[in-house]
């Protein structure tokens, strides 16, 4: 059997083993932790369990489709809920917004709560779906780097839609467009963060990604987020992938434009192909230094990164939901502190998870596991200890001017992640969480592509390579793999 080394145990890194071993290969996962996951693990103490990175699923056909692809049934790994209510919305002026999956149901709530019609906010969902509709085949389900993906008829149909897709004006011009409420407005400019990306800056196609919501429905799995790890790690041991932690990847053994080996502290690994779910600088400055740099994908902006607060909470709160947003008065001065003078705007933008809303076991009786997170700038020599000190009081002060009670004496459990540890745990790039941003109207194609023009069996899947970032996408960059690999 040939050989193939997976380095990272990333979601994407799972998909891709599982899908490799199922093309025939035997494959081997090397991971620098002592844990599989990447950003998508757990943490716990004082009775309350944390997903500690990603907290929204959606597109769940995108795991279980890897355990038919496995001849296994899907519900004896893995199981999951569809969330009825998608994020209770909290504004300054006490305006609190219950975004039903239900659109009917949402679109009357927006009209009662705003100034803008339920006919208004039905339509730009429709309009959502008709670019993801539009845009699927091409942009999300094949590499944009080869070109028989642009030879098919889907192309031919994606090119007479661009006019319609909002390519040339940016997120929130197209929202601002629509409507007349800057509630209405902040709430679907916000979707420009699932891709760490400025909603000011990033293109009005972005306005795909409610649909993945409200069109295709937000789930939790049972037992947690940790749970689609779990699952997947079992699933690829079962059909014999085998895995290697505590083993830091150190170089990536090149020969006459082929990876042939991958080197660990401890261990040279041979290989017919090498996948790398690590970011894409990484590989390429620390793993194969003889190789071309990038030049160009080094100059693209970083996206957003994450400060993360795990509060084990000492009390119930009926008027929060698994996923809340507190909203800035000022989103375009937070976006501004983002990306133009990396810093943290005074009143962020919060958002809460409370994954114990429906699991009952990540917290105990009566109180509740906050996953609380605002976006930050990714890692550029900033004084990080002050910028977080800073953070906590003002992230405190909102929430409880929102809920109208003092939090802080309420928690019993604290612990952070913060953009220099996740660039230390997950070898993301500066801490960023998608690689580059999407703030340019052709960030899609400057993105990475899922192979190496200079070594033929070396591929590329995560977050920081096309499709981009998020569990959905990084799912879709394995699955483009394996249509790459013969």
């Amino acid at each position: 059997m040939k050989q193939a080394i997976i380095v990272g145990s990333g979601i994407s890194g799972l998909a891709a083993a599982i899908r490799l071993q199922n093309k025939g290969y035997a494959v081997q996962v090397l991971e620098k932790n002592s844990y599989p996951g990447g950003k998508l693990t757990q943490i716990s103490g004082n009775g309350f369990r944390f997903d500690a990175g990603p907290s929204l699923f959606t597109m769940p056909n995108l795991v279980t489709e890897l355990f038919d692809l496995s001849g296994k049934k899907s519900t004896d790994y893995f199981n999951f809920d569809q969330l009825d209510v998608l994020c209770n919305y909290f504004y300054e002026d006490g305006t609190q917004i219950v975004a039903s999956s239900d659109i009917d149901a949402f679109a009357a709530e927006m009209e009662r709560k705003t100034t803008d019609s339920a006919e208004k906010v039905k339509k730009h969902l429709n309009k959502c779906a008709f670019i993801y509709g539009a845009t699927k085949d091409q942009f999300l389900n094949k590499s944009l780097h080869k070109i028989n993906s642009f030879l098919s008829f889907s192309t031919l149909v994606a090119i007479f839609k661009m006019p319609f897709l909002n390519i040339f004006n940016t997120m929130n011009q197209v929202n601002e467009n629509t409507f007349t409420d800057s509630k209405t407005i902040r709430l679907f400019n916000r979707y420009a963060t699932y891709n760490g990306s400025n909603p000011y800056k990033a293109p009005g196609i972005l306005n795909i990604i409610p649909h993945l919501e409200f069109g295709l429905g937000a789930y939790l799995p049972r037992g947690g987020m940790h749970e689609i790890t779990n699952s997947l790690v079992k699933l690829a041991k079962e059909i014999g992938v085998e895995f290697h932690f505590n083993q830091e990847v150190i170089a990536i053994g090149t020969e006459n434009n082929v990876a042939k080996s991958v080197t660990t502290a401890s261990c040279i690994y041979a290989a017919d192909l090498v996948v790398c779910n690590a970011d894409i600088h990484t590989v390429y400055e620390k793993l194969i230094p003889s190789a071309k740099k990038l030049k160009e994908v080094d100059k693209q902006e970083r996206s957003s990164s994450a400060l993360i607060f795990y509060w084990g909470v000492n009390k119930e709160f009926p008027q929060l939901d698994v996923h809340n947003i507190m909203f800035t008065e000022d989103y375009k001065a937070e976006f501004d502190h983002i990306f133009e003078t990396k810093t943290i705007y005074e009143d962020p933008t919060i958002y809460i998870n409370i994954t114990s809303k429906k699991n009952e076991g990540d917290a105990p009786k009566g109180k509740e596991n906050w996953f609380v997170m605002i976006n930050v700038p990714s890692v550029y020599g900033q004084d990080w200890d002050s910028l977080i000190a800073e953070a906590r009081k003002n992230i405190l002060s909102k929430i409880s001017r929102n809920l109208g009670e003092s939090i802080e004496d309420l928690i019993q459990f604290e612990q952070q992640l913060t953009p220099q540890l996740i660039q230390d745990k997950t070898y993301s790039y500066k801490g960023s969480l998608y690689g580059t941003s999407s703030n340019n109207r052709f960030a899609a194609f400057f993105r990475h592509k899922n192979f190496s023009s200079q070594y033929n069996n070396l591929f590329f899947c995560g977050g920081s390579v096309h499709p981009g970032g998020g569990i959905p996408l990084a799912l879709l960059s394995a699955k483009i793999i394996d249509k790459l690999v013969k």
